[in-house]
């Protein structure tokens, strides 16, 4: 079952976050996305994030769901 743009999984997401430390804040997860090969659709996403500190990747799958949401309708 796949949820969010393009038909990335959230799986998809964390997997190109891979490698990043938490408390991270947005540029970080940009960053590292970038450096793990995201595709477009991906850092548009990130990209779209509220500047803040994430203290876990939980913290971050909820920013990616209301971005997500955002650019649905």
């Amino acid at each position: 079952m796949t949820r969010g743009l393009g038909g990335h999984s959230p799986a998809n997401v964390t997997h190109h976050l891979k490698g990043i430390h938490f408390p991270a804040k947005k540029q970080d997860l940009v960053k590292q996305a970038k450096k793990n090969g995201a595709e477009k659709d991906i850092m548009d996403v990130l990209n779209g994030m509220e500047e803040q500190e994430f203290a876990s990747i939980a913290e971050v799958m909820k920013a990616v769901g209301e971005v997500e949401r955002d650019m649905q309708t």
